[in-house]
């Protein structure tokens, strides 16, 4: 069986509201398209609120695996999985990636790397243009992209 992976991004400014949508969309991801990797970063409400869902989910199916993206070399900031997590990830060729790019380059290589995306955009911002991206990839069948609307 291939291994489907699913990548989140999301304003770091997410609501209280995401919780109920966010989990529907996981359960679906699951169920109807067959994902059993889900990947997701460490630096904003949303990604907080990705990782509860996520923890939730992996109590209902143990046998998804759970990915915390760390955009820095592990060498240089040693970041440990959390609760419930199976471990970490590093994307390749990061190595050499300025320390000011390297959050917004490993969430294009996800991107560029993933079956599925899950985003809850708000505003403009590097996100949104991270989004846009993976729109483009979407139009020529590389990805599938789900933007959560939160009303």
């Amino acid at each position: 069986m291939d291994c489907k992976t699913c990548f989140f991004i999301g304003s770091r400014y997410a609501t209280a509201a995401v919780p109920k949508p966010l989990g529907e969309a996981i359960e679906r991801h699951i169920l109807e398209y067959g994902v059993t990797e889900f990947v997701v970063g460490h630096y904003g409400n949303f990604d907080s609120e990705v990782m509860g869902a996520l923890r939730k989910t992996k109590k209902r199916h143990p046998e998804v695996t759970l990915l915390l993206l760390i955009p820095y070399h592990p060498y240089d900031r040693p970041i440990y999985p959390p609760k419930d997590f199976d471990g970490t990830y590093y994307p390749e060729s990061m190595e050499c990636v300025p320390k000011r790019l390297d959050i917004m380059r490993a969430n294009r290589y996800m991107v560029d790397h993933s079956d599925y995306l899950i985003a809850h955009i708000q505003g403009v911002g590097k996100s949104r243009d991270l989004v846009q991206y993976a729109l483009r990839r979407e139009k020529r069948g590389m990805i599938h992209v789900e933007e959560l609307l939160i009303l």
